[in-house]
């Protein structure tokens, strides 16, 4: 029996997908749920599984754009099973030509004391090989043209004569994924006012208490206490007292939402993704921790799914991970509002009227001005700084061990 294998719909309104890779080559035997394929859609990559075991036949190549529903492989489900393994294939017949019989060499011609033009002498050689140069760019003083010693040592390389290193390139097709990103992004910065505000906050409240609290943390609770919670958090708050940057601009609407569905930009295999923690206004220290990680483990093995990703009302981005000092996130259409995180770094500030040192972060909100005004903008990011550099009284209610569930 021929199964034919259409491909899936991996979410809703996605119509059609790109073959990324094929995990198998065509005739080999597939078991059921085997991974045959990697699929791109604009949105996220995903396996395709084997429907069932036999003999594959493919009907796509890599890089082909197929719809939803279209038969991208047949497989044969009475083809029985190669024992020991796959078949060895057949070996290639390699036609030998029969070799000529090996003229005998010329005989020696006796060494011509005069060189040709632009030949160079042992020495110039030499010198032109370190500087990266060829005798052909070298105008010889010597005799019959001959470039001497003297000559390559004076020789300057032409501003414009490629080196003696690599200068190749490579054309490859991005992903649908990066091109829908790429897409978004151009989308974003030409269709939304967009402005960014700056800010830094002191992070030593929180450095003290991830020093006193992180290790009874993960004993309890088997993760880490990040940054992440402790900004997520503050976002909620901020939220909830400028609820404009949880709002969304839809022609002359404005749709404005009563839960905080947070998306977190995270770095994955295949580019850029932003899956989304549901309802952070419920989730405690330890319950965003645990999403975090969720995701980003999701993320970087590939399993993230298009649910996960689509929604939000307001995306956090650290570049701070990479070294970041201070940066412009670009807003995550359809959402208004974007906070970008930086590396944390020893600075001098002024503390009651005397300089300290002390562990900065710059933060910055890149937000859209048709929606959200310079007020609700400054604000916002005034309250995130109130609550980081006050986590005990803003963000547990004056008890760190319940909320933190010690």
């Amino acid at each position: 029996m021929a199964l034919e294998m259409k491909v899936p719909s991996p979410g809703e309104s996605i119509t059609e997908v790109e073959i990324a890779e094929w995990l198998v080559s065509d005739g080999d035997y597939v078991e059921k749920d085997q991974a045959i394929a990697e699929v791109d859609s604009d949105k996220a990559t995903l396996e395709l599984p084997a429907e069932a075991s036999g003999i594959i036949t493919l009907k796509a190549e890599e890089g082909d754009t197929v719809e939803v529903g279209q038969v991208v492989c047949i497989i044969d489900t009475d083809a029985a099973k190669p024992s020991g393994g796959d078949a060895p294939k057949a070996d290639k017949k390699e036609e030998k030509k029969e070799e000529a019989p090996s003229k005998p060499a010329a005989p020696k011609e006796e060494e011509k004391k005069s060189y040709a033009t632009g030949t160079p002498s042992p020495a110039a050689k030499k010198i032109l090989d370190e500087k990266g140069m060829s005798s052909k760019d070298v105008k010889g003083s010597g005799r019959d043209g001959r470039v001497t010693k003297d000559d390559a040592i004076k020789a300057t390389p032409s501003m414009g004569t490629p080196g003696t290193g690599s200068r190749g390139s490579e054309r490859k097709k991005l992903s649908m994924l990066r091109r829908k990103v790429a897409e978004r992004l151009v989308s974003a910065k030409n269709e939304t006012a967009m402005l960014t505000t700056f800010n830094e906050v002191d992070m030593s409240p929180i450095f003290e208490l991830r020093s006193q609290y992180k290790e009874q943390f993960k004993a309890k609770h088997g993760v880490g206490l990040g940054f992440m919670s402790f900004f997520t958090l503050a976002v909620v708050r901020a939220l909830e007292l400028y609820p404009d940057v949880n709002s969304m601009i839809d022609g002359d609407y404005k749709i404005s939402y009563d839960f905080k569905d947070i998306s977190i930009a995270v770095s994955g295999p295949k580019g850029l993704m932003v899956p989304v923690i549901r309802n952070a206004e419920n989730l405690s220290f330890r319950g965003v921790e645990d999403e975090v990680k969720r995701l980003a483990l999701r993320a970087r093995d590939g399993q993230i799914t298009v649910d996960e990703m689509t929604g939000g009302t307001f995306t956090i981005s650290n570049g701070g991970v990479f070294g970041s000092m201070l940066s412009t996130p670009i807003i995550n259409p359809p959402q208004s509002a974007i906070l970008g995180m930086h590396n944390i770094v020893e600075r001098p500030i002024v503390r009651d009227g005397g300089i300290v040192v002390a562990p900065i972060m710059y933060v910055a909100l890149s937000y859209d001005h048709r929606i959200i005004d310079g007020r609700e903008s400054v604000g916002f990011l005034v309250a995130i700084k109130e609550a980081l550099e006050n986590p005990v009284e803003l963000l547990m209610n004056n008890d760190v061990k319940k909320a933190l569930e010690l």
